[in-house]
């Protein structure tokens, strides 16, 4: 099928690197791979931090420029057969697709869409109803996690849904043996939040074991730098490496070169960055929290921690470390779990039979 694909978050072409810009491009790869011609809709970003009435109203004057152009288009060029919608949720709602959908009679299908009652708030209520309504029209809604499948049901019982694990492109790391090395290392950026929450949380596990041999890399930069620097100021300052800011082809290797990837996970919608270190042969120390579950398989693939409990964190870590036998055997398992099960290819075959039966027009 020729593919009309939309990111209202951020575009596969921003030129600042994130989890949402990266899932975009694997999505992208994942349908190609699939033997379907995707083509990039639109660079409308209509995500807005805050609810504010004026930003709003820009985005649908944008949105309803976006819809002429389009429209122009495809009745001189031809139409897509579908229009795949990424991550649309109330901070970023698809104002685009669904009317276009409509107008032309192709399907609409959504992918890593959510929904939260909690956020009907201000000019919020408006784009929540844009969601609900996305969703409910949506020959297909692609769930990446079982929480944000239960929040659309609970909200449009009657919608179409199908689940699609998180994956990442695995061919970087087929070449990344992991080293047996006993380091710590995180890989994250240094943004207000939960990542910095995530950073603090883990400083205060590092120093509940001081008398552990361990050393932490930390991969990432950011607004937040100094911040982060003072969350670790009371440990020796030889046990952290600060590596910085580091492009995408780097991070394999220095994956490798570590023995467990800990990262607390706040508030993580599932984190790729848990599988890529998991390709890379590392075990994960991490929170039973949020989406982590859905990328790491704790007991066998790492350790989950209770939420908020940094004594349970910190005391994984130091029980990994203690342990060469576990950290071998969960690295290998790690490994394996991503290679055979969270690959571009697993993630393209199931694509490949998932859209065929939700592409019709409902």
């Amino acid at each position: 099928m020729r593919i009309a694909f939309y990111a209202p978050m951020k575009s596969p072409n921003h030129p600042v690197p994130s989890g949402d810009r990266l899932m975009a491009r694997l999505l992208i790869k994942a349908l190609e791979h699939a033997g379907h011609e995707v083509t990039v809709a639109s660079e409308l970003r209509s995500f807005a931090s805050k609810p504010q009435a004026e930003h709003y109203a820009a985005v649908l004057e944008g949105a309803d420029g976006e819809i002429s152009r389009l429209s122009t288009l495809w009745a001189s060029k031809g139409k897509p057969d579908l229009w795949f919608c990424y991550h649309p949720y109330y901070k970023a709602p698809d104002l685009i697709g669904p009317k276009l959908a409509s107008a032309f009679e192709i399907p609409y299908v959504t992918a890593e869409a959510s929904y939260s009652t909690r956020r009907n708030i201000g000019v919020w209520v408006e784009t929540q109803a844009s969601v609900e309504e996305a969703v409910k029209i949506a020959a297909l809604n692609i769930c990446f996690t079982h929480r944000d499948r239960d929040g659309l049901a609970e909200v449009v019982p009657d919608a179409t849904f199908a689940m699609l694990p998180p994956f990442i492109d695995t061919s970087v790391f087929a070449a990344s043996p992991h080293s047996g090395s006993t380091g710590l290392v995180a890989v994250a950026m240094m943004r207000p939040g939960d990542k910095l929450d995530s950073y603090r949380m883990l400083a205060r596990a590092l120093e509940r074991i001081p008398e552990v041999p361990w050393t932490l890399a930390i991969v990432g930069d950011g607004p937040c730098r100094a911040e982060v620097e003072a969350a670790f100021a009371a440990l020796p300052a030889g046990r952290i490496e600060w590596l910085g800011k580091k492009e995408p082809d780097e991070v394999p290797e220095l994956l490798s070169k570590a023995g467990i990837y800990v990262w607390p996970g706040c508030g993580e919608a599932y984190g790729l960055a848990y599988l890529e270190a998991q390709a890379a042969g590392l075990p994960v120390v991490a929170q039973n929290t949020a989406g982590v579950p859905e990328v790491v398989q704790s007991g066998k693939t790492g350790i989950l921690t209770p939420p908020g409990d940094v004594n349970a964190f910190a005391g994984a870590i130091a029980g990994l470390l203690s342990d060469a036998g576990k950290r071998r055997a969960m690295g290998q398992a790690a490994r394996n779990f991503v290679m055979l099960e969270r690959s571009l290819d697993a993630a393209a075959a199931r694509l490949g039979t998932m859209l065929p039966a939700g592409a019709v027009v409902r």
